[in-house]
């Protein structure tokens, strides 16, 4: 019997979510988060590893001498040395397209919120700044309207094409972005340099490579447009964080919504916290129950097909 070890099951099961089908598959051992001193512990023995966060590069692999193969609760596998993987024997698989619905709400929300600016006015109401005014009305800075303006998508998997087709209901212009030369379903295709100083805001859509981290840097946010916003709901290290913490205080670029930092779970007190113009929230756009059912879905049949020889989305 195979034995299967679950290293970081939270905060994926939550709301009820279970891991029983795996127990059809072999023995489960589970633990809602795997320090880096302790995984090779608990993987010494396993033949199969589920992992969202958890690393596994060469110096780890090298001492799970019975692994045959790492799931991946997740799109993204850069925690994970694939070639070393490969040249082991070990399949790699992930999870494609899971939730791109919840996490194109999340990258509108969060634009919705800078350009709305939902919070501060919000927050100025409850605090009867609204009822000490006379006028029907009343706000003390603008919020700014989305038609016309222009939105550039870095990256244009399944998140960025919903994302480019509410922004095209909005009425804005779109720009993308993307590895390949295939023009996208809605907007242009065009050269990272035009998408920086054009777009009005830019939005990450991309998986994180040795080739883009930390592009979106001083240079950067230099060529961007003083008014422009820029979202972030792939992953940290794609943006800079000391070069971004200077640009919103000195407001070269207007505000960021960030829903994923370099470190997670951040240090306590981050710059980024002091600053009014950034958002942050706590990597959830992938979390809508709806989405962690569905991820849930394709990891069993990731795995299921992987134990009967018809291994699906592989990586490696």
């Amino acid at each position: 019997m195979r034995k299967i070890v679950i290293l970081d099951g939270n905060p994926l099961d939550q709301d009820g979510l279970s891991w029983e089908p795996l127990q059809a598959l072999g023995s489960v051992a589970y633990f809602s988060n795997t320090p880096e001193h302790k995984i090779i512990d608990r993987c010494q023995e396993a033949h199969i590893v589920i992992t969202n966060k958890v690393p596994f590069f060469e110096s780890t692999i090298a001492q799970c001498p019975k692994l045959e193969h790492i799931a991946v609760t997740a799109t993204g596998v850069n925690m994970v040395d694939l070639a070393f993987a490969k040249s082991k024997g070990i399949t790699v698989s992930n999870v494609p397209a899971y939730g791109p619905a919840a996490v194109a709400q999340h990258s509108v929300a969060l634009l919705l919120a800078l350009t709305n600016r939902v919070g501060p006015l919000g927050d100025f109401t409850k605090s009867n700044g609204w009822a000490k005014h006379s006028h029907f009305a009343y706000w003390d800075q603008a919020i700014t309207g989305l038609e016309g303006k222009t939105i550039g998508l870095y990256g244009y998997g399944e998140i960025a094409k919903r994302v480019s087709k509410i922004a095209h209901a909005f009425g804005m212009e779109v720009l993308v972005v993307r590895s390949s030369n295939q023009a996208p379903e809605i907007g242009r295709l065009v050269e990272l340099e035009v998408l920086i100083r054009q777009s009005d805001i830019i939005s990450l859509h991309a998986p994180l490579n040795s080739q883009n981290e930390g592009l979106f840097n001083q240079e950067a946010f230099r060529k961007m447009k003083k008014s422009a916003y820029l979202i972030n709901t792939a992953r940290g290290p794609l943006i800079n964080e000391n070069d971004l913490y200077i640009a919103l205080k000195n407001r070269e670029i207007a505000g960021a919504g960030l829903d994923v930092l370099c470190q997670e779970p951040p240090e306590e007190n981050h710059p980024l916290y002091q600053l009014e113009n950034c958002i942050i929230t706590p990597h959830m756009a992938w979390a809508a129950v709806e989405a962690r059912q569905n991820l849930m879905h394709i990891l069993f049949a990731n795995i299921k097909g992987f134990c009967e020889g018809k291994p699906q989305n592989i990586v490696n």
